[in-house]
């Protein structure tokens, strides 16, 4: 975990122009067979990194807070060795995490499609999806989260900013807020892991 903490830190430092500084950085990770690259909002920090079997996530909170206790995530994961898998498509992909939603609140649950589209040459799928009212945690809250679901090479990828407020009856999924986070992420990508090329992958900078 360090170690990829560091590589991060190395690759964001060299990336961060003075234009942008107090807006975002780019994030170019190594993650399985592919670099998943997209745009962090500078108030944002890495909370938790994990590897486990073929899933990978890493969260990122506010500063301040932490990964317990947050009021806006940002999650990236990585599923090993699924676009093979005949059938998957960004769209059912984003139906799995959908339904976890779902099954943690049937009562308020919201989705919203905002379709299909293609990151470089990725086929890629975007959605808003949450919980009106959910019990985990301290206290009842909702919980939103844009979700953007990408078929990569071998792996398949998402890139979640999810936020909690007060509970209601149904999320805000329609709210405009998540078409503007979308912009603030871009530009994703998903580049090719150059052997022996370190942070700040040059190859993928160049690319995107």
């Amino acid at each position: 975990m360090t170690s990829r903490f560091a590589a991060i830190a190395l690759a964001l430092g060299a990336l961060v122009t003075s234009a942008q500084a107090q807006q975002s950085f780019r994030v170019i990770s190594p993650i399985f067979g592919q670099l998943v690259t997209f745009s962090m909002p500078s108030n944002f920090t890495a909370a938790f990194e994990n590897t486990k079997g073929g899933h990978y996530i890493r969260e990122a909170v506010l500063k301040g807070e932490s990964a317990q206790a947050w009021t806006q995530m940002i999650t990236v994961t990585g599923e090993k060795g699924v676009s093979g898998n005949p059938g998957l498509t960004p769209e059912k992909f984003a139906g799995n995490f959908a339904g976890g939603f779902k099954a943690a609140c049937p009562d308020s649950f919201g989705a919203k499609g905002l379709g299909a589209t293609k990151f470089g040459s990725f086929d890629a799928f975007i959605a808003v999806i949450g919980c009106g009212s959910v019990d985990s945690g301290p206290a009842k809250h909702s919980e939103t989260a844009l979700l953007v679901t990408m078929k990569g090479t071998a792996d398949y990828y998402t890139i979640q900013w999810a936020e909690r407020g007060a509970a209601s009856d149904k999320p805000k999924v329609d709210d405009e807020k998540w078409t503007a986070r979308l912009r603030e992420l871009r530009p994703i990508d998903l580049c090719p892991i150059v052997p022996g090329e370190k942070a700040p992958y040059p190859s993928c900078v160049n690319k995107s």
